[in-house]
């Protein structure tokens, strides 16, 4: 009778793992078929209402419709998709009073996030937040809507971080991700560019000045204004 060493048993063990792992699929593929339809959905060319192909994405991504699959339940974990009996998956639409009802409540998330920014900040977070400034009011001149959300959302995430408060952070997060749905249309109107700007500034201005009341009191206003736009974009449309 011959006696395994721990080495041998090891090294058995380490095959037995490589093989298992070997043989489940990549659990990173969902995530980043979720994300690209992702970025489908907040750049409009999947718009609200309209439900979601599997068998089209599956072609379009290279992958299996597996992946698809997970990458639609994780959409619907964020609230994007809204999965329909018998009729498929279709990207969310809010309504306008969800609309508002979201915006006022994150206005006040918001606001607590800058004041506590406020409190916080090094001088090299106000030396970020100030490039992030610059940059946007670059691509609001420049009338590049797509640069300016995204530098608008790395605005918005660096005052997050620099809160510190994880509870806060992923309430906002919750709010940011379903209003996705109607911000991004917002920023392709050049003047609406301009005030969201103005209003960015001045919340930088307050962080870096240390003022917690001010930094609450421009960002909430910020959030309620910018809900106040879509409320007139919605109108005209």
């Amino acid at each position: 009778m011959s006696i395994s060493t721990g080495s041998e048993v090891r090294s058995a063990r380490e095959r037995k793992a490589g093989d298992e792992q070997a043989s489940r699929p990549d659990q990173s593929l969902p995530l980043q078929v979720a994300e690209k339809v992702k970025e489908m959905i907040y750049s409009g060319e999947v718009k609200p209402g309209e439900r979601l192909n599997e068998v089209a994405l599956a072609a379009r991504m290279g992958v299996s419709r597996g992946p698809v699959r997970e990458a639609i339940r994780i959409l619907t974990g964020f609230g994007l998709v809204t999965p329909v009996l018998n009729r498929g998956v279709y990207v969310r639409e809010l309504t306008v009073g969800e609309m508002v009802e979201i915006s006022e409540l994150r206005a006040v998330v918001f606001g607590f996030i800058a004041g506590t920014a406020a409190e916080q900040r090094s001088s090299r977070d106000v030396e970020h937040l100030k490039s992030l400034i610059e940059k946007m009011g670059a691509a609001a001149e420049a009338g590049d809507g797509d640069r300016y959300y995204r530098l608008n959302l790395e605005f918005h995430a660096a005052v997050v971080t620099l809160c510190g408060s994880r509870r806060a952070a992923r309430v906002y997060s919750d709010f940011v991700k379903e209003l996705h749905l109607f911000r991004r249309q917002n920023f392709d109107n050049p003047g609406n560019m301009r005030k969201s700007q103005s209003e960015h500034r001045r919340i930088y201005e307050a962080i870096a000045a240390g003022s917690k009341p001010d930094a609450v009191r421009e960002a909430e206003q910020h959030i309620l204004a910018g809900c106040q736009r879509m409320l007139r974009d919605e109108v005209r449309t």
